[in-house]
């Protein structure tokens, strides 16, 4: 796995290196603007980035422009999101442009290695990463749709794991059901929203949108 990080802040970026440098991972560039990382993507052509949310010049969202721009350059890159804050626009419009190969963390997470390292391969994997926390903040913002007012409350345990990006096999080991349960409840949820197989959209990032901001994207 070939990375390349934009991080402003210097001790983080060196310190995100030296962590994944250590599990044997290949850092091919670090770099501390949006224009230094697009020029490390052309170069190394990497498999995954990650980047910091806020960059120069003003610390809005210059890495979440470059790292669109990235992908643009090289289809298929990996883009694993950091921020020191929630987030909460850029988390929703994350999965309504397709979850495929994305990630959103906070920088705390960081500090959790093996949570850190689990998203990482996920994301490098073809799948999503969106942090626990993200989404138990934004759980309040969907209390209003019908639909998830009549999930069960596990039901809602099941789309807040979904919402983090993990599979049904990593659901059911969480908690502790099996896949069949994990299935069957599922079903449900899609049932309880509206969203029937014929849908053109992916159901479960739209259930996972409704979660998150209370309104359907397709």
């Amino acid at each position: 796995m070939r990375i390349v990080i934009a991080e402003d802040d210097a001790l983080l970026r060196e310190g995100l290196a030296l962590l994944l440098r250590a599990e044997g991972l290949d850092v091919v560039a670090t770099a501390g603007t949006p224009g230094e990382f697009l020029a490390a993507v052309s170069e190394h052509g990497p498999d995954v980035a990650i980047v910091d949310v806020r960059m120069p010049p003003t610390h809005t969202d210059e890495g979440i422009v470059a790292a669109g721009e990235a992908r643009r350059q090289r289809p298929g890159l990996a883009v694993l999101v950091l921020s020191a804050y929630v987030e909460q626009t850029f988390a929703t419009e994350l999965l309504a442009g397709g979850a495929e190969r994305l990630g959103y963390l906070l920088k705390e997470r960081v500090g959790r290695v093996e949570e850190f390292l689990s998203a990482l391969h996920r994301v490098a994997e073809g799948g999503t990463a969106v942090d626990p926390e993200v989404v138990g903040q934004l759980l309040a913002r969907g209390r209003s749709d019908e639909g998830l007012g009549r999930l069960t409350p596990r039901e809602r345990e099941v789309l807040a794991l979904m919402a983090e990006g993990l599979g049904n096999t990593a659901i059911a080991e969480r908690l502790f059901v099996t896949d069949g349960a994990v299935h069957k409840n599922i079903r449900s949820i899609f049932a309880k929203l509206g969203l029937a197989p014929t849908d053109r959209a992916d159901r479960r990032v739209t259930a996972v949108l409704r979660y998150l901001d209370g309104t359907v994207r397709r």
